[in-house]
């Protein structure tokens, strides 16, 4: 149904089989690659060259984490030799194409070994491609995942002082490959370390309004797709696996299925009736931020108030890499000794520090934001919003996703009106914590049905 519908199917190859891998264990990396390499393009036939469906395969997922793969770096070269030159056999016997990609780690930066953005030639994504340029095998898109409280995780400098997205194009290019690979996060989500988390569930409005910052950011950073993680909750499950990451919850108790959605789904709702013509809005703050669009029957603007709960120590992870390795030294070991965050919740003055003046900066920034996200995460705002060219009588319907509801919310608006403006339409519009107000306006006409 996806692909008939013009969308794109990712398709994760994960597990090897009994016989195949190491161990007796799903986590294991393919030895019998003749017998891996047979199952993956008897699949591949199948799927995209048979049915003509469009897929994109991606190998493992995870791949840095013990607690997904058990193997080593080489054997995961192995395996995906076996991928990629199965897609290539089938591509020159069917004349259809056939994307391969990798690594999919739990972060761009993350290898087998511990790895920091500090050194980022020994990511696992650098090595992957380093690899595939000298065995002559395709790279057709990159993955990684990105689970962060951060909306701007993307905007993470590296010790070149350019961004990763940046980076890992270049390394594309210098391996002879196209800049413009796809580079896709196949899985995100509001994380703060833990499987479990009421931001996700019984307070998913939280979840909810870091969706659009998350989106927007992602799509300012020049990554090419998303995938977001995941439909639904993981509960009572073989592998004893428990995640409320999803946009639907369901309830493990009761003796039928039941489930429904939470504030999350709402949002994609929102997101979803803006249509594809996007207009820039420019909203100076760290926290709010908009969508505007045109639609067949007037227009539409989103606006989300989101309040990164870790913003202090998210700015600093994304700046570090352009200190010198001295002050960033000094500035992870006042981390580790949780003196940063004495430093940052005015229990002892910076200036108790011998601080350099880069560090000083970064520092009193990140003591700025942690005073301001304290304030928003409990107290509303108030943003004026200016439309022009509104000549004629309007329907207005806002939409509204807050602290109010998370979980089972009926999706309508939360207050309807009409409005006439001559050129500009003004409001001052309250944003609550954590909040995505939807204002859609419709000529009149369309609203009639005339």
């Amino acid at each position: 149904s996806i692909s008939d519908s013009g969308g794109l199917v990712i398709l994760d190859i994960y597990s090897a089989p009994a016989g195949v891998g190491k161990v007796l264990d799903r986590r294991s990396a393919a030895v019998n690659i003749s017998a891996f390499k047979s199952l993956v393009k008897d699949s591949m036939q199948r799927l995209s060259c048979e049915k003509k469906y469009n897929v994109w395969y991606e190998l493992w997922s995870g791949t840095d984490l013990s607690d997904f793969f058990i193997g080593s770096r080489q054997d995961y070269f192995n395996m995906y030799k076996a991928v990629a030159e199965g897609a290539k056999e089938l591509e020159a016997q069917f004349k259809v194409k056939i994307p391969v990609g990798a690594p999919a780690t739990s972060n761009w930066f993350h290898n087998l070994e511990d790895n920091t953005i500090l050194s980022p030639e020994k990511s696992l994504i650098y090595e992957f491609i380093k690899f595939c340029a000298s065995s002559g095998l395709p790279v057709d898109f990159i993955t990684w995942h990105s689970y962060t409280s951060d909306p701007k995780a993307e905007g993470e400098l590296t010790v070149y002082n350019k961004t990763f997205i940046t980076l890992i194009r270049e390394w594309l290019s210098y391996f002879n490959f196209k800049k413009d690979t796809p580079l896709i996060v196949t899985e995100w989500n509001f994380d703060q370390n833990s499987n479990i988390l009421p931001a996700r569930k019984k307070r998913s409005h939280i979840a909810a309004s870091f969706v659009p910052a998350r989106i927007k950011a992602m799509a300012d950073s020049g990554l090419d797709n998303q995938v977001y993680f995941s439909l639904e909750d993981f509960q009572n499950n073989p592998e004893n696996v428990n995640r409320d990451t999803g946009v639907f919850y369901f309830d493990a108790d009761s003796a039928h299925y039941k489930g429904g959605p939470k504030a999350i789904y709402n949002v994609f709702r929102m997101i979803n009736m803006l249509g594809p013509e996007l207009f820039a809005v420019k909203v100076d703050d760290e926290f709010v931020g908009a969508f505007a669009a045109k639609i067949p029957e007037g227009a539409a603007i989103l606006i989300y108030n989101y309040i990164d709960p870790d913003v202090s120590r998210n700015y600093i992870s994304r700046n570090i890499a352009s200190l010198n390795p001295a002050d960033r030294n000094f500035l992870v070991n006042i981390i580790r000794t949780g003196e940063f965050n004495k430093i940052i919740s005015d229990k002892k003055p910076a200036s108790s520090y011998r601080l350099r003046p880069r560090v000083l900066t970064m520092v009193n920034k990140a003591q700025e934001l942690y005073g301001k996200a304290l304030t928003y995460k409990e107290h509303p705002r108030v943003l004026k919003i200016s439309l022009k060219g509104l000549k004629e009588e309007y329907s207005y319907a806002r939409y509204l996703v807050d602290h109010s509801c998370s979980l089972g919310c009926e999706f309508r608006p939360a207050e309807e009106k009409s409005v006439s403006a001559q050129e500009i339409y003004q409001e001052d519009l309250r944003l609550e914590p954590y909040s995505v107000n939807l204002i859609i306006f419709k000529k009149k006409n369309f609203a009639d049905g005339r």
